[in-house]
Formats: C-alpha cells, sequence, structure tokens
C-alpha cells in the first residue's frame, strides 16, 4: 500500500510539484492540495499519513517569512465544522502521522510552534527563523552534517547530505539558551551546515550561509516525526540535478529521493503494516 501525502499548496507556495514528483518516486501517493480546499472541508487531514509544507514565499513574506500564513493556520476554522485548523494538526501529529517542512515550509512549522515541540508543548513558539546575516538571498548548494543520534525518521542512515539552499530568512536563532541545550540534549538538531572539507559544523560563510546558531539547518520533534529543514531535498531527486554531475561520481539514487524513501518506509512499517 502506498502512503498518502498531502501536499500543500497556495498563497506562494511555488515547490509543490517537484516536491509531489519525488513523493511520488518514493513511493507515495501525494496529492496536491490547496489550503482553501482544506479550510472549506473538501479535504481532510486525517485521510493522509504524511504532511508536506514545501518551499516557496508564503503571503510573499509579509511581516516575516511564513509569519502572515503562521497567523492565519493557527486561528483559521474550518468552514463545514467550525473545528480549528490547528486542532486538526496537533490531531494529526498525535497520530504517530509524519510532517516535513521544506524552507518555508520550515519557516512555517516554528512560527506555528509544532517545532521544536519540547516536552509535548506544540503550539509554543521557542525558535525562529529570520534574515540571513549576509544581508541577501541566498541560493547555493550546501554540506551537510547530519546527527546519527537523532531520532529523525527521515534521515536514518545518512551522515552527510549535500542540498541546494535558497532563502533570504534561514537564519536558526534561539533566545533561551535552556531551549538550545534541550534541543542538544533531546538529539533534536539533525542537521548542521558543514565545511566541505572536513565535515565538521561551521559558522564560515558561504559553507554556513545564513549564520544559524550552532550552524543549524534542521531540527525535528522529540518524536523525529515533525522535521524541517532549510535546505531542498526535493531538489536533488535525481543524481543530475547534481551540479557536478558530469565531473564526479554521483550515486545514481539521490539522498534526496532516499531521504523520501525513509519516510514512506516508516509509514509502511508503523501505520499501513
Amino acid at each position: 500500500m502506498r502512503p498518502k501525502a498531502l501536499v500543500l499548496s497556495g498563497y506562494g507556495i511555488n515547490c509543490e510539484r517537484e516536491t509531489a514528483h519525488v513523493l511520488r518516486l518514493a513511493g507515495a501517493e501525494p496529492e496536491i492540495v490547496h489550503l482553501s480546499e482544506i479550510l472549506y472541508g473538501e479535504k481532510h487531514l486525517r485521510d493522509y499519513h504524511l504532511l508536506c509544507f514545501p518551499g516557496g514565499f508564503l503571503d510573499g513574506d509579509h511581516l516575516g517569512a511564513a509569519q502572515a500564513a503562521a497567523h492565519r493556520l493557527r486561528h483559521a476554522r474550518i468552514r463545514t465544522s467550525g473545528e480549528r485548523l490547528m486542532d486538526h494538526l496537533l490531531e494529526f501529529v498525535s497520530a504517530g502521522k509524519l510532517v516535513i517542512g521544506i524552507c518555508n515550509g520550515f519557516q512555517l512549522l516554528v512560527k506555528l510552534g509544532l517545532l521544536p515541540g519540547l516536552e509535548g508543548r506544540y503550539g509554543e513558539r521557542l525558535v525562529s527563523l529570520t534574515h540571513n546575516d549576509s544581508g541577501r538571498f541566498e541560493d547555493r548548494w550546501v554540506t551537510l552534517r547530519v546527527n546519527r543520534n537523532s531520532p529523525c525518521v527521515f534521515t536514518r542512515g545518512f551522515s552527510q547530505l549535500y542540498f541546494p539552499v535558497r532563502h533570504g530568512e534561514g537564519k536558526f536563532v534561539v533566545q533561551d539558551q535552556k531551549v538550545l541545550e534541550k534541543l542538544v540534549s533531546g538529539g533534536q538538531i539533525v542537521l548542521q551546515y558543514a565545511h566541505p572539507e572536513t565535515g565538521e559544523p561551521t559558522e564560515e560563510y558561504p559553507y554556513n550561509p545564513n549564520g544559524s546558531v550552532m550552524a543549524i539547518a534542521g531540527i525535528c520533534d522529540p518524536t523525529g516525526r515533525v522535521f524541517g529543514l532549510m535546505p531542498h531535498p526535493e531538489a536533488f531527486n535525481h543524481f543530475t540535478n547534481h551540479p557536478r554531475w558530469t565531473r564526479e561520481e554521483v550515486p545514481e539514487e539521490s539522498p534526496g529521493l532516499k531521504l523520501f524513501k525513509n519516510a514512506v518506509d516508516y509509514l509502511r512499517e508503523n501505520l499501513l503494516s
């Protein structure tokens, strides 16, 4: 059985097609769903196993990246039932299903408080993503160190990744040092920007393209089932996406595809078996 994946679209999201494509290659049954279809009760989160918030520019990044969208989703009610959409999102998470937010989707997850979800406190905003230290939009490929002790479902089996970034507000920030300490101790820091020669996390630009604290590029919740990252795994869905595929030996199965296959395998083993 192919897990059903809801790929959100609308209001400035612009990576939904390539995200649906890689999910289909990974063995899922993706459906691109406009946010309005959910708000009008035409589509229901309960009918899906994986929820994906793709990259893009939700609401033109007015008030800050994903800020306006987070406000809408937090307070919106389903037209047909009057139920809060935020309650549906929380039920989706508590049902053991998977959520991934990529770039703008990651920004949305942290501003909704679905990440980091420390101690099960979903809905509480504890971290954020803000303007790059460079003061400009960054569009480049980056080396990423993967935390092999992380519970993250999506990154199982990886120690290093190489994905493109394309964002203007990707700097991961934390105001409370205790929050950062809990992220570290719980293994919730999944990805860190790394120097390509040493493989170690770095603050050096451009290897760390935005100046994130502790070079953080992606985090998960304590269960490992909710994952957000600034780099774009869906943009490396085939070996020819690699910028040097004609000059270097690149695995035929791309890391981006394998990341989504990990999600599909998890759902088959835990929800569909």
